[in-house]
């Protein structure tokens, strides 16, 4: 028994898209990339094919994965068929999870139906390798492998298709605070991980001051409904004057093997003009290539409790803050709005650019003009 991908245009969509939203619903970390997903299908045509899990799906992934780490067989965890019936000119799916790899065994003739076949990967750690023999096997059918970690070059040797990098990327537009500017109310903004000799230096340094510190106090990322929680990100980094960054898992390096990578949090506090506090990756050639500006991220190891001096000095430099929040803003409108990240797909894969992405374009390059021009609040 197999469903069958429903057509959503008028001509022919050139893009498939393995989608993941309705397998995991409500897990606060997958807001990134909903979002790409989104836009995605703005700016190019795009068939979208979102599976719901069969009724023993969590039995069958972790048998599937078990099994994975000795046979390089792929198993279907548990996602009904689906039934291609047309041609596209590229299959892409955003694997946020190496095990959800094993997803794309649900779709029949898949390289029939499509010319090219692009993965995005999030998380797949070096020291991770030896235990999916069976996804290694799933990644070696596309064309193209692209990593979000900088260390992927091992992959070269294990997979068929070619390896690349590309970094993530945020919704420019919607977390740009122009062209109606508000009020950054919140000194202080920290979501997700944090060492814990911050937290506490900022707590007191917030009861000092008088500063008003947002940071998260729950520990179970869910949410009721990821549109509403990704809207109420932008509104709080709209409205922040300093936001905490450090590397991805950067508290349990013992579930990256050592590596040290960045993902969305670095874009998502310079897109709104957030000054950006913490903790470059380590020895990461890329976040240097991609945060190359000036003061890009002011320098604050992780488990420092230097956060309240770093604070109260550039609090005597108003010109200096004017000076970052512009460069962040500019930077992330100029060149890591998603639709960036979809034109290197292009490239990768031979499409060529369809007008909305142009006037998409188009939009940043005028936002930017006005961030240029117009006074920014220190």
């Amino acid at each position: 028994m197999s469903t069958r991908v429903p057509h959503l245009h008028s001509t022919s969509p050139r893009v498939l898209l393995l989608s993941h939203k309705n397998i995991y619903r409500h897990e606060m970390w997958r807001c990134p990339f909903r979002e790409f997903e989104g836009i995605l299908q703005e700016i190019d045509t795009v068939d979208v094919v979102a599976p719901y899990p069969g009724k023993w799906y969590a039995q069958g992934k972790r048998a599937a994965c078990r099994l994975g780490e000795y046979l390089k067989k792929p198993l279907n965890p548990g996602i009904p068929a689906i039934a291609l019936d047309r041609d596209y000119d590229v299959f892409l799916t955003i694997i946020e999870k190496p095990s959800e790899m094993l997803h794309v065994t649900a779709l029949r003739d898949l390289r029939k139906r499509c010319r090219t076949l692009v993965c995005w990967i999030v998380e797949f750690y070096l020291h991770d390798i030896p235990t999916f023999k069976s996804v290694l096997e799933v990644m070696s059918q596309f064309d193209h492998v692209v990593f979000m970690t900088a260390a992927y070059e091992p992959f070269h040797r294990i997979v068929e298709g070619q390896c690349s990098y590309l970094a993530a990327g945020v919704d420019a537009l919607r977390f740009c605070p122009f062209p109606n500017a508000p009020k950054r109310v919140i000194d202080v903004l920290s979501i997700g991980r944090r060492a814990e000799e911050s937290h506490q230096e900022l707590l007191k340094f917030a009861r000092d001051e008088e500063l008003f510190y947002v940071y998260d106090t729950f520990s179970d990322l869910h949410s009721h409904n990821l549109e509403h929680h990704r809207a109420q990100m932008a509104n709080l980094s709209k409205r922040s004057r300093y936001f905490i960054v450090n590397p991805g898992k950067v508290n349990v390096p013992e579930e990256t093997g050592g590596q040290s990578e960045f993902g969305y949090r670095y874009f998502e506090g310079a897109a709104p003009g957030a000054i950006l506090v913490g903790e470059r990756p380590r020895n990461n050639r890329e976040f240097g290539r991609i945060f190359h500006w000036k003061d890009a991220v002011i320098d604050l190891p992780f488990g420092s409790d230097r956060i309240g001096e770093i604070i109260r000095e550039l609090d005597r430099q108003p010109e200096r803050q004017v000076r970052i929040r512009r460069n962040n803003m500019l930077q992330v409108l100029l060149h890591h709005d998603w639709v960036y990240r979809w034109e290197t797909i292009h490239q990768l894969s031979g499409l060529q650019p369809l007008p909305a992405l142009q006037e998409r374009k188009e939009r940043l390059q005028k936002l930017a003009a006005l961030v240029e021009r117009e006074p920014i609040e220190a």
